[in-house]
């Protein structure tokens, strides 16, 4: 910092690094509606255009850990200037491909551009705030990672509908040059942040992880699509991906200045708090994107109508952004934690209570009870994960705690999917075993489905065929819509459990830290 340096407002540089967290964020699920446009418009089948979506996702799980090395070595603002201009830059490219390979090797470079994004965007509002101010910091980077998320396949749907898929990624050009500016003029680095520069390269350490995320985020994607383990690739792909991280691990707890701090991980604020971020993840990632699918599927929803059934719980989280920010300042984080997780709980429970007959309003009612929880996880985990992480370490924390919410939300996407599909199989084996003569309703509902083919010109050998078809087709369903219940139970009974177990995490007194602000001014 130079004596011609200007010392911008902090809530101010909040929010300018994070509109370019905040444009990254939204393309992790801006693309899932817009999938079988983009490939019909290049000529692909759907299973190839989901690499779209893969690619992306790999190269920003490959990324996310190691931008607190890339930080160091180019410096914090250096570094996230770079990944908001190639960013920007790969946007344009994605949005003018003409092919598929070209689209996929453009979202590439996206994802390895982003990846750097989210935790340094953290780690500047770190050093921008004094301790006791940041939970109001947490709340403009909690609207930045919880709404982005939720408001991308609304967005992604309303533009694909009436525009063209295109204009998904033309948008981060303006956002991204006026990111790039503003940052260069209003971040500051501190001197722990400056550029180091790079004595030397650990490229055992840096093939291990890469190969090892890279893989696996493959895998996770792939899996269900595969049937998991009993596919070679996937079998592969698991076997790669665990000598990998397990070899990285080792690796990396033998040096003296690893490229992912993991030593970080023995402080116990830091680990629990990785821990709840990922299940957070986990929860967020998985409803997103399974609601929207339940609603197309199963209910007739068109892209935009899925994704308007989600914004109403984005709007509510922005809502509650504030007061829990000013809540952390006076209640002890691991209370806050466990009300987030049980109010997740209870959203969670109420969305089991699925139908045929659910309509828009309660969808809508549902997406607000599982996400309104979200501000008093994420604001009060944040605040308790850097409590006792040191400045100069900050990059490197904040990269870790940011990989484990996104491979929370990959997890989270994969196993529910995973559950989704095999528990249908289930309730059709179970719903089937009731299809027969001796069952009163069974015979009663080809009755009345016959009667109504009967009344519009079908004979009655035909009209009984197109009864048993209706019936089948109800039995799908019904079994489709049980499925995705028992999901939700899962989750529920799983944010229960660490409602309970927030409560053992490690105190932190805000009240204190308040007080001591008040007498040093």
């Amino acid at each position: 910092m130079t004596a011609t340096d200007k010392i911008y407002n902090p809530y101010a540089v909040a929010m300018v690094v994070s509109l370019a967290a905040f444009m990254e964020v939204l393309d992790t699920t801006i693309t899932n509606v817009s999938l079988s446009h983009i490939a019909g418009t290049l000529g692909a089948s759907q299973d190839e255009s989901t690499w779209v979506l893969t690619s992306y996702l790999v190269a920003n799980g490959i990324v996310l850990p190691l931008s607190g090395w890339l930080s160091g070595v180019m410096g914090r603002k250096r570094f996230f200037m770079v990944c908001i201009g190639a960013f920007t830059a790969a946007s344009f490219l994605c949005g003018i491909a003409s092919s598929l390979p070209m689209l996929i090797v453009f979202r590439l470079v996206q994802g390895l551009a982003g990846g750097g994004l989210q935790p340094t965007q953290q780690a500047i509002i770190l050093d921008a705030f004094p301790p006791e101010k940041r939970g109001a910091a947490f709340g403009i980077t909690g609207v930045t990672m919880i709404v982005a998320p939720i408001l991308g396949p609304t967005l992604g749907g309303v533009i694909t509908d009436n525009f063209s898929w295109r204009w998904i990624f033309f948008m981060n050009i303006p956002v991204g040059i006026m990111a790039l500016l503003l940052v260069g003029r209003m971040v500051i680095d501190p001197p722990h942040a400056k550029a180091k520069g790079l004595i030397s390269i650990d490229y055992i350490g840096l093939s291990l992880v890469a190969l090892g995320l890279g893989v696996l985020q493959i895998m996770l994607d792939k899996g269900q699509q595969d049937d998991w383990f009993s596919s070679n690739y996937i079998l592969t792909c698991g076997i790669i991906s665990g000598i990998c991280l397990i070899g990285a691990v080792i690796w990396l707890l033998r040096q003296e200045d690893p490229i992912i701090d993991l030593r970080l991980l023995a402080k116990p604020s830091f680990s629990l708090s990785c821990m709840m971020i990922f299940f957070m993840g986990f929860c967020l990632y998985a409803s997103s994107a399974m609601l929207p699918l339940l609603l197309q599927s199963e209910f007739g929803y068109n892209a935009t109508l899925a994704g308007l059934v989600l914004s109403p719980g984005g709007f509510a989280v922005i809502f509650l952004m504030p007061v829990a920010g000013r809540l952390v300042g006076k209640i002890q984080s691991r209370y806050l934690i466990s009300t987030g997780m049980f109010l997740l709980t209870i959203g969670m429970w109420y969305t089991m209570h699925i139908t045929p007959q659910t309509n828009y309003n309660h969808f809508v009612m549902m997406r607000i009870l599982q996400v309104i929880g979200l501000p008093f996880l994420f604001i009060p985990i944040s605040t308790l994960a850097f409590m006792d992480i040191p400045k100069e370490k900050s990059s490197k924390a904040s990269a870790i705690y940011a990989l484990a919410r996104n491979m929370g939300g990959a997890i989270g996407i994969a196993v529910v999917t995973s559950f989704v599909a095999r528990h249908e199989q289930v309730h059709q084996v179970y719903l089937s075993e009731k299809l027969n003569q001796g069952n009163s309703i069974f015979q009663h509902l080809v009755a009345r489905y016959s009667s109504v083919f009967f009344s519009h010109g079908q004979n009655m050998v035909n009209a009984t065929h197109s009864a048993m078809g209706r019936i089948y087709q109800d039995l799908l369903s019904q079994s489709s819509i049980m499925a995705y219940h028992d999901s939700f139970m899962i989750m529920s009974a799983l944010t229960g459990i660490l409602a309970v177990t927030a409560l053992f995490m490690p105190r932190n007194n805000p009240r204190k830290k308040a007080a001591a602000a008040e007498a040093a001014h």
